[in-house]
């Protein structure tokens, strides 16, 4: 049986990792609902299912805003650690 946390990340991948690198760079944008969208540079981005799994597991949160709003996204403590402890690619 496994004592890990579901909601806990695992290894990201590098596309989940340029996600939250946009984040951190202040490139993206969350639409405020249950399944937040992400937007980078105004655009939608390619991989939500891969969004909705980073604001679920707690690693990007949005700015407060109505439902539908498109609001400013951050990095939790959790997603600014899973960047840093991230390896950099050559």
């Amino acid at each position: 049986m496994s004592t890990t946390d579901p909601n806990e990340p695992t290894d990201l991948n590098r596309r989940a990792l340029a996600m939250l690198r946009a984040v951190a760079e202040g490139r993206a944008q969350l639409a405020c609902s249950r399944e937040p969208d992400l937007y980078i540079d105004g655009v939608p981005c390619c991989d939500q299912f891969t969004a909705h799994l980073l604001t679920h597991q707690g690693l990007v949160t949005p700015a407060t805003g109505r439902f539908g709003q498109l609001v400013p996204a951050t990095l939790t403590p959790a997603g600014t650690a899973a960047v840093s402890a991230a390896p950099i690619a050559a």
